[in-house]
């Protein structure tokens, strides 16, 4: 039996929830999700700058899950550009908002 997932500080609230390749119809193209925390760990660590310490303490988890989370979310965007696929955020049922 799993330990219960602890609840993610979320502070960001995506307009969007999809991306994909211009031009081609989003129905034909393959997907890629990236969880709402992965999009929460790049917005800290790519957009902010924050040292993953620091970003780890205001998703009130531990640094390396935080690192865990981000390079899940690097390695679904790079799919996502590297193969020409649709790009869909997805929220998760544990999140918690600040």
């Amino acid at each position: 039996m799993s330990r219960p997932s602890k609840g993610r500080c979320i502070r960001c609230k995506p307009s969007f929830t999809y991306f994909k390749p211009g031009g081609i119809p989003l129905i034909e193209l393959e997907e890629v999700c990236i969880a709402i925390d992965g999009l929460e760990a790049l917005r800290l660590a790519d957009y902010e700058g924050l040292y993953h310490e620091k970003a780890a303490k205001k998703m009130k988890i531990s640094r390396a899950t935080f690192g865990r989370i981000l390079d899940e979310a690097r390695k679904s965007i790079a799919e996502a550009i590297i193969k020409g696929k649709a790009l869909r955020i997805e929220k998760m049922q544990t999140e918690s908002k600040i």
